[in-house]
């Protein structure tokens, strides 16, 4: 029931180009010294996110913001959570120049590449051409195109199974979706997100100033890009900072009304 999905010219889906993104998305060749790979921040079992506040990098140094899963990615109009970057083929620049992520260089990891026959010959089957950062950028957000995730309990519900809901879901639907709590006017659509950027009074302070990193505006100061609440229950902790630990503690600050802060959200 989601929309079609639009790949980029340069970059239709085919099966060759999903088996070497796959490769390299798992591969610890993407980090200086082969400690991790994007897996590693971005697990599958845990909605390709992960349980900490902030991942460690190379030489486990901390990151700075909580890892976003990355299913349904191919609806996202922007990426990262000051909406920086336009494309999945770019972002994938981001966490490989990233001091605390990979702290690598996309031409030295092509140079690694074009030495493994495999890697070789996956590049050649999927874009005609040895490895090099084209292919690199183009099979990682192929692969990463593809992460779905649908039919939940609720999909199935919306469709006509009265079953798929227990009853205190059902509650908590009619909760979200009600003017008493408005949470689906950020929250809605069937990927749970508006895509804009807001502040929701998580604090008074931000060490983190959010969107204006991007756009250099005062007024784009502690906002952040609003996230899907898909498989939210796997994808603890929350927030941009990783500093709200469950579902109850996000509904606690929700219910608070948040701090006071000049950009905080009217909703």
């Amino acid at each position: 029931g989601f929309p079609e999905i639009e790949h980029p010219a340069d970059n239709a889906f085919t099966l060759e180009r999903w088996e070497l993104g796959k490769k390299l998305f798992f591969d610890p060749i993407m980090s200086s010294d082969k400690s991790i790979s994007c897996a590693s921040c971005h697990d599958p079992a845990l909605a390709f996110s992960d349980k900490l506040a902030f991942s460690l990098g190379v030489e486990n140094r901390e990151g700075t913001r909580n890892a976003s899963p990355l299913t349904n990615l191919a609806w996202h109009p922007d990426f990262t959570r000051e909406g920086g970057i336009p494309s999945l083929e770019m972002q994938v620049l981001v966490p490989i120049q990233e001091e605390n992520e990979f702290a690598h260089n996309i031409v030295d990891i092509a140079v690694q590449l074009q030495n493994i026959p495999a890697y070789v010959t996956l590049s050649n089957e999927a874009y005609g051409r040895n490895p090099d950062p084209f292919v690199i950028t183009r099979a990682l957000a192929n692969f990463e195109r593809s992460l779905l995730s649908g039919n939940s309990p609720f999909d199935q519900f919306q469709r006509g199974n009265a079953h798929a809901l227990s009853a205190s879901a059902k509650r908590g639907l009619n909760l979200f979706f009600s003017e008493r709590t408005n949470c689906s006017a950020c929250h809605g659509g069937f990927n749970f997100s508006n895509y804009a950027f807001e502040n929701n009074g998580l604090d008074s302070v931000y060490t983190d100033i959010g969107r204006m990193r991007f756009t250099g505006k005062p007024e784009d100061e502690a906002l952040f890009k609003v996230p899907s609440l898909r498989n939210v229950e796997l994808t603890a902790p929350y927030m941009h900072d990783g500093s709200l630990p469950t579902l109850e503690s996000v509904v606690d600050h929700y219910n608070s009304g948040g701090k006071a802060h000049p950009h905080k959200s009217t909703l």
